[in-house]
């Protein structure tokens, strides 16, 4: 492997494996992400290894990480088994350090439902919604719904993100086959409805809000196809917004991620109505890492480039680390130096 700008600090965070792939419907996001990851770091650092997670096995898991003898890990999964605290859990009980937010944290970012109750609860505004579990879901439900909340409804199960079996509802005789769809990835669906506006993100990292970023696609909405096919959607970064409404954007996105107890790094994505209300709609604990995702392109517009990015979230890593030793002497977590 050749080095060509080795990081003179690098060296102290030992063995770094960069966990990508994983059993998650994202599967493909997170090999892209974890990929532009490694090709980061290794340029950067003595020694990095990239491990595909294939199963949600958790012996098989235990396995595998401790045949590769690391130090740190830097999570690059998405979805089930990356981002709702399984995957921190194991790193917890092994004693390594990872990157992210800890188990608890991952968990209640995953579950849409829940983040959402404590969003509300300390008085963030987000779109009306209604929960509908798979288990007590008949065909008279639709009615209801309509009868509750506004069309264009939004449908999209509780615990997926790139907004894989998500739809928008404009019309009752529509929403049966939309609740399906949902219903074929999670036991669990969120039905909200659509805010018009503009669709915003806010990338934290190091308990820094990052400029605002706004997102343009030329479909119908934000679907997966518009998130991940090059030309399909515009973004505006930094976005074209009023200091007070860009300021009160971050200020938002910076109390969601304090709110669910994230730390390192996370993504909140928000729709700003037509009247310049924040809506928002969820938090990504461990958003896109690829050269042109999200986050990494409001680092850019802040002067922070991909390797350095890469490089700071390993620095966190290490240093929630400490604390945790700090906070509990008794445990002894894998450092190097």
């Amino acid at each position: 492997m050749a080095i060509t700008k080795i990081d003179p600090l690098a060296a102290q965070f030992g063995r770094i494996a960069v966990l990508m792939g994983g059993p998650s419907t994202e599967r493909i996001i997170s090999l892209a992400s974890g990929k532009a990851v490694y090709e980061a770091l290794k340029q950067m650092m003595p020694e990095v290894v990239a491990i595909d997670i294939k199963t949600d096995n958790i012996e098989e898991n235990i396995e595998l990480i401790r045949a590769h003898k690391i130090d740190c890990a830097f999570i690059a999964l998405h979805g089930r088994f990356g981002e709702d605290g399984q995957i921190q859990e194991m790193l917890d009980n092994l004693n390594i350090s990872y990157t992210g937010s800890d188990r608890l944290a991952s968990s209640l970012a995953m579950d849409k439902i829940a983040s959402r109750k404590v969003f509300q609860g300390a008085g963030l505004i987000v779109p009306r919604y209604e929960v509908l579990e798979k288990s007590f879901y008949n065909n008279s439900l639709p009615g209801y719904i309509t009868d509750n909340l506004i069309l264009p409804l939004v449908v999209k199960p509780a615990a997926h993100g790139s907004s894989i079996g998500m739809s928008i509802v404009e019309a009752e005789k529509e929403l049966h086959k939309a609740i399906g769809l949902a219903f074929t990835f999670d036991e669990r669906i969120i039905i909200e409805e659509h805010i018009q506006g503009r669709e915003v993100t806010v990338g934290i990292l190091d308990d820094r809000a990052l400029p605002v970023i706004e997102i343009v696609p030329k479909r119908k909405f934000f679907d997966y196809e518009a998130k991940y096919q090059p030309g399909v959607t515009e973004y505006i970064a930094p976005a074209q917004l009023e200091e007070g409404i860009a300021k009160s954007i971050q200020s938002i996105a910076m109390s969601a991620h304090n709110l669910l107890g994230c730390s390192g790094f996370s993504r909140a994505d928000m729709i700003l109505s037509t009247e310049d209300i924040p809506y928002v709609l969820e938090l990504n604990s461990i958003p896109g890492l690829t050269t042109t995702s999200l986050l990494p392109k409001a680092a850019k517009v802040a002067g922070i480039e991909f390797d350095q990015l890469c490089l700071n979230l390993i620095r966190l890593a290490y240093e929630k680390a400490k604390d945790k030793i700090t906070s509990s002497p008794d445990k002894v977590t894998q450092l190097s130096g």
